[in-house]
């Protein structure tokens, strides 16, 4: 039998999430089930889920995938989440697609923010837990306590008694081992999978006809839109009659003219599909969203869709209008924009987008900065100029009083540091929860904290811990607002001519500051060059020129040495600037300016 074709038992599928914090080890763990299930044949894989760019790049999984593996006669859809709270909605859209989850927390970093929100989020499902202590080889790895610290966490979150009783699990992703019994080494990760199979349930319907919830969309040039989800309940064959459902509404009939099953890396084309199958369809006359049943004509049996959680946070997004619009873009109108951001909303069931009284700026919510920078940065890449705000937390009046998004915070730092991080925080309104010393010489705190206080914290937390802290947070709820806090302590370095910096200008201007550009780059009046070292702004002139003399030294000016400027990424920019101020994005740049680009208009 062709087994890319096999059909399986409803009582041999298994449909599994992994959930984890950043970091702890998923998408590779993922690689190792691929190659040792032997799907995957060949040259050994690395992160192979972590299929965008920007994934690759910052060794993070942003997009939630699936793929499926075969064992023995089993065959095991498996689901890789995100692990940033950024993404949540990701999370909360692909966690109803399975009946179970594999929790993985390293052994040596423990239970962190985001382990407790997506465990949260698993848990409210009603999804039967695994857990799996990763990085035991790790030489700082603390398996009792990590355990310990789980075991605590799931006395916390858990929703009812049987969640409390699961099989835990040591192992390390990069050695691709499991094993029951830490005191028993094992080569391979087979107790994982026998795991998944006597502890994951199999499907069940939920009624008699078909309910296809979709949770993720993808689209192709040859086949137009194509949804992937998970059929619930009946089965769905190619040339069906179907309609979408959701709430109230119901679409007119088409046909289903593709169908695909998910194996390793690869969608395997199938004539049909039952219940508690993980699908991709085809055939669609109409839009399609996330959170729509497809269901047989005639029949329309809608299924419940998990509520995702509101944005926090939002930025305006607006045409690029500086001296230097148009010389590195090439997508640039307020149309162009509107039109990639409304497309972002088909996929991104986190994302906001909501016109303003400009028809050149669109205000744009998300989940936190990480969300939203992403977002940026992509729209960066595929060729898109334009101007971003300071981000703003989103408020809401609750009982009568107005709430502010509060973060959960976790700071890992040497003893040493131990203070200056405690006042760094106090002045941010951050209330400590719990603090704990360890043997190595380390302390870990627990704060809850405004969303604002967050914004600029990690530059400044870097600098104070000299780099050797460690900073996780997840959004944690709204509380009553806690008051004025003082976000930027410095002032900025403003341009007050347009034109080439010069060597000689930046000499004098460096002792008023850290620059942000270096000589040969170009300016315009208005634009920021760095930050001030006291708390006002102060406009310089980075393009002033040594004036010919006849006492001028021959080769003085190759003497001077200037230091190397601070590179400020997006994400640094985004922490950085003030309401009075914007990020400009190019294909080729990131530069700050003032709003408001004369000196004489500012004041």
């Amino acid at each position: 039998m062709d087994q890319t074709k096999r059909s399986y038992e409803r009582s041999k599928i298994r449909n599994i999430a992994i959930i984890a914090h950043v970091d702890h080890g998923k998408t590779t763990l993922v690689d190792k089930l691929l190659t040792q299930s032997g799907t995957l044949m060949g040259a050994p894989v690395e992160r192979v889920m972590d299929s965008n760019d920007l994934e690759r790049e910052r060794g993070i999984t942003i997009l939630a995938k699936n793929t499926g593996v075969q064992y023995n006669d089993y065959f095991i859809n498996i689901v890789d989440t995100p692990g940033h709270s950024d993404f949540g909605g990701e999370v909360e859209r692909t966690l109803q697609m399975v009946e179970g989850f594999l929790l993985l927390v390293d052994a040596a970093e423990g239970v962190l923010p985001g382990t407790r929100f997506v465990l949260y989020k698993a848990l409210e499902l009603n999804l039967r837990p695994i857990v799996l202590i990763n990085k035991i080889d790790r030489k700082d790895a603390d398996v009792e306590r990590t355990e310990e610290l789980i075991n605590n966490l799931f006395l916390d979150l858990a929703k009812r008694d049987d969640q409390l009783v699961f099989p835990i699990l040591y192992g390390s992703s990069r050695l691709g081992f499991a094993t029951t019994d830490i005191s028993r080494p094992s080569d391979s990760l087979k107790p994982l999978f026998d795991a998944i199979i006597n502890t994951i349930p199999s499907p069940q319907p939920h009624e008699s006809g078909l309910q296809l919830l979709v949770t993720s969309l993808d689209h192709s040039d040859f086949l137009g839109q194509i949804a992937i989800g998970r059929v619930f309940s009946g089965s769905v064959r190619v040339g069906d009659q179907v309609v979408l459902c959701k709430d109230d509404a119901v679409s007119k009939p088409f046909k289903i003219t593709k169908l695909y099953t998910f194996l390793g890396l690869e969608r395997i084309e199938t004539d049909e599909a039952h219940y508690g199958d993980i699908i991709a369809v085809t055939g669609f006359q109409e839009p399609v969203t996330i959170g729509t049943t497809i269901c047989q004509a005639g029949q329309p049996l809608p299924h419940s869709y998990v509520k995702i959680d509101e944005p926090t946070m939002a930025v305006y997004v607006s045409v690029n209008d500086s001296p230097f619009s148009g010389k590195e873009g090439k997508l640039l109108t307020s149309r162009q924009i509107r039109d990639r951001l409304h497309k972002e909303l088909k996929t991104n069931v986190a994302l906001r987008v909501e016109d303003t009284e400009s028809p050149e700026a669109f205000k744009v919510l998300g989940r936190g900065q990480l969300h939203l920078g992403i977002l940026i940065e992509s729209m960066r890449r595929e060729g898109f100029e334009l101007q971003v705000s300071a981000p703003e937390v989103i408020y809401k009046t609750i009982d009568g009083a107005k709430c502010e998004p509060i973060e959960y915070l976790i700071v890992d730092v040497l003893e040493e540091h131990q203070g200056t991080v405690m006042e760094l925080l106090g002045r941010k309104k951050a209330h400590m929860v719990t603090m704990q010393h360890y043997e190595n010489g380390r302390v870990r705190m627990e704060f809850e904290i405004p969303s604002r206080g967050l914004l600029g914290f990690r530059g400044q937390f870097l600098t104070e811990t000299r780099g050797t802290g460690i900073a996780t947070f997840s959004f944690h709820g709204y509380q009553p607002y806690k008051g004025d806090i003082i976000m930027r302590i410095k002032g900025a370095l403003v341009s007050m001519e347009g034109g080439m910096i010069t060597n000689y200008a930046l000499d004098t201007l460096q002792e008023r500051g850290t620059l942000f550009v270096r000589p040969g780059d170009n300016v315009y009046e208005g634009m920021i060059i760095g930050e001030n070292s006291r708390s006002d702004d102060l406009s310089v002139n980075p393009c002033r020129q040594k004036k010919l003399t006849n006492m001028r030294a021959a080769g003085s000016d190759d003497l001077v040495k200037i230091e190397p400027p601070r590179v400020m990424t997006l994400e640094t920019c985004m922490e950085w600037i003030m309401p009075d101020e914007l990020i400009e994005i190019t294909p080729q740049s990131i530069r700050l300016r003032k709003k408001v680009l004369r000196a004489s208009l500012r004041k």
